[in-house]
């Protein structure tokens, strides 16, 4: 089958691998001509037979949404778009409406996976139709993990979107625990071998997850992470989570406080933090700040 992907970056580049590893044709596009098969969107959709399938994976906002606009001048009756993006769940209603107006379907889709998804396949949460759904599905089946992985969350457009939200809300917290744990065990002279501490704990014990995993990963390369400025940033996820949570008056302490403690890492060089960003950094790619050399900047 064939799908358009818009957006060729960490995510949507090893995405168009795995589609093309499991059979299908892609047509990729990105303003980088280097890495894309398609000049314009245009051309990209020239290049697709009806009914068309386009997926974009560019930056929430006003990217996606001046993406989302051009496509439904673009496409027709019976494609449907996938937002396969990190954007905020209420935008979803509003693309949704404005695609469905001129007969195109949309689906809003939260992926997880990071630069791991290549091999290890993606965490798909979408929302939409079962019809527009239904058309999509020859996709999200190559790309998500062969046991499991995939869940059509709801019919209302945002769904999908608002699930990644809350996950990568739960995600903050279980990183900051980590994180804190890591600091009190480097801080008091009583545990010679740290690393080793968090690494015993993958196995057997109630803690042990894929997030304990990278962190072992990080402090084996460099045990004190001195290599990694203690900055973490937010992706916005943590932020809308939070805010649902204040809507809709459900206590949310642990994630709220585990977003908060960014806000302070970007005022201190915090210990913890210096474990979240080498965290995100090994499951998603995310950048690491570094010390700055003499005479020179420093590395975002």
């Amino acid at each position: 089958m064939d799908i358009g992907l818009i957006g060729l970056g960490k995510m949507g580049g090893n995405m168009r691998t795995r589609l093309r590893d499991a059979g299908h044709t892609v047509v990729g596009y990105d303003r980088n001509q280097e890495i894309s098969d398609a000049t314009s969107l245009e051309d990209m959709v020239a290049q697709l037979p009806a009914p068309r399938v386009v997926w974009v994976m560019v930056p929430a906002g006003d990217p996606t949404r001046d993406t989302i606009k051009e496509l439904g001048e673009l496409l027709g009756q019976g494609d449907v778009v996938v937002d396969g993006g990190n954007s905020k769940y209420t935008d979803d209603a509003v693309n949704a409406a404005y695609l469905g107006e001129k007969g195109i379907g949309f689906v809003d889709c939260g992926v997880s996976g990071g630069v791991w998804g290549l091999k290890n396949g993606y965490a798909l949460m979408c929302g939409g139709s079962d019809e527009n759904v239904a058309k999509v599905q020859p996709f999200f089946d190559a790309l998500k993990p062969e046991e499991g992985g995939f869940v059509h969350v709801g019919r209302k457009p945002g769904a999908g979107h608002f699930a990644k939200m809350v996950h990568n809300g739960i995600e903050y917290a279980m990183m900051q625990a980590y994180a804190e744990g890591w600091e009190l065990l480097e801080k008091v002279d009583l545990v010679e071998d740290v690393p080793a501490t968090f690494d015993s704990w993958r196995s057997g014990t109630v803690i042990r997850s894929w997030l304990l995993d990278l962190l072992v990963e990080a402090i084996e390369d460099d045990e004190h992470l001195d290599k990694i400025r203690g900055y973490a940033e937010d992706s916005g996820e943590g932020r809308w989570t939070v805010e649902a949570a204040i809507e809709n008056a459900v206590p949310m302490n642990v994630i709220a406080a585990s977003l908060f403690a960014r806000f302070v890492s970007r005022q201190d060089d915090s210990p913890a933090m210096k474990a979240i960003a080498a965290m995100r950094n090994q499951f998603g790619g995310h950048a690491v700040r570094t010390e700055a050399p003499q005479g020179g900047d420093v590395n975002p």
